[in-house]
């Protein structure tokens, strides 16, 4: 009979792994979430440790879970075994060309400025009801949000009232990804937005206090990310927002098409786009500008501008060769 601790060496490398990997300044929630998950596998199956056959049942549990999922949840282990290794020259180590091979991610689904319109139209013509009074105000000013600040979908419904600055126009952005947090302007139309939603919402009576979700619900309960997303794609799906391709845009499409109208404002306007780039990813709060060409992959509006620009400085050399 196996005694309660029998997973205690499991249990210590775990601990010292994630204390490890926490003093470089990163939460690995997903590391230990996929750690816990193979440490219950574990005890089911009353092994004391991780070997090639444990390592293959355990996948094959969540077979049916997204690509993503089996590649973070895959790469969690194989990053605790390899750690382990140090210490532990003979532990088990998975095999990583065995692991779930990535898909290309797809293409971003950009949403038009008319669109935009639509859908703020509709949202503000919605009647409000005695259980959710300030939904027409609340989903105005969500929508606007994310189509002008490019703002992560986690990032809005986490704002509260005290991160919100009417007077100076800027949201403050707290321990977002990367463990960023960041300023955030808003444009001098949107801050008109935000006076008017606040006035709104003493109006009708919400709680005001600094702590207060600022995009909220039900008479002022917070959105969960998951919530907040099925909400969007109700409200596309009523007006039939599509792509030219005829698909559905992503909660997450916002953030591309905000960083797209960016680049398509700066060749519009003659900017230097390559000095601009590094503002776009401050703004939207990325490590790095290679963060932010994710979002900048081939789009046909951007590469037309881009074009046009060089045909203006460079199309007398091409058109009459090199001397």
């Amino acid at each position: 009979m196996r005694t309660r601790n029998s997973l205690a060496a499991w249990d210590a490398a775990v601990t010292a792994y994630l204390a490890n990997r926490r003093a470089l300044g990163r939460t690995y929630e997903n590391d230990e979430y996929a750690l816990n998950r193979v440490r219950r596998f574990l005890a089911e199956a009353s092994a004391t440790d991780l070997d090639e056959h444990l390592f293959d049942r355990w996948r094959a549990s969540f077979y049916r879970a997204s690509n993503r999922t089996r590649i973070m949840r895959e790469r969690a282990v194989y990053r605790f075994c390899r750690y382990r290794r140090r210490s532990e020259p003979h532990c088990f180590l998975p095999d990583p060309n065995s692991f779930t091979r990535p898909k290309p991610l797809p293409l971003p689904r950009i949403i038009e400025r008319e669109q935009v319109i639509r859908l703020v139209g509709y949202v503000s013509a919605l009647l409000p009801s005695s259980r959710d009074p300030l939904r027409p105000a609340v989903l105005r000013l969500a929508i606007l949000l994310l189509y002008t600040t490019g703002l992560r979908r986690g990032e809005l419904v986490r704002l509260t009232l005290g991160d919100a600055d009417a007077q100076q126009g800027m949201l403050f952005v707290r321990d977002s990804k990367f463990h960023k947090s960041r300023w955030v302007p808003l444009s001098s139309s949107m801050r008109s937005e935000l006076r008017s939603y606040l006035n709104a919402r003493r109006r009708a009576g919400f709680d005001c206090r600094p702590k207060a979700p600022l995009i909220c619900h039900a008479r002022g309960r917070a959105y969960t990310g998951i919530g907040f997303g099925r909400t969007v794609i109700e409200l596309l799906d009523a007006l039939g927002i599509r792509d030219q391709n005829g698909r559905r845009p992503r909660v997450q499409d916002f953030r591309h098409s905000f960083a797209v109208a960016a680049l398509l404002r700066w060749y519009e306007n003659g900017e230097d786009v390559q000095v601009n780039l590094p503002k776009l990813a401050l703004y939207m709060g990325h490590v790095s500008i290679v963060s932010t060409a994710y979002y900048l992959r081939w789009m046909p509006a951007v590469i037309a501008r881009a074009g046009e620009r060089f045909g203006r400085s460079f199309g007398q050399v091409v058109e009459g060769g090199a001397s």
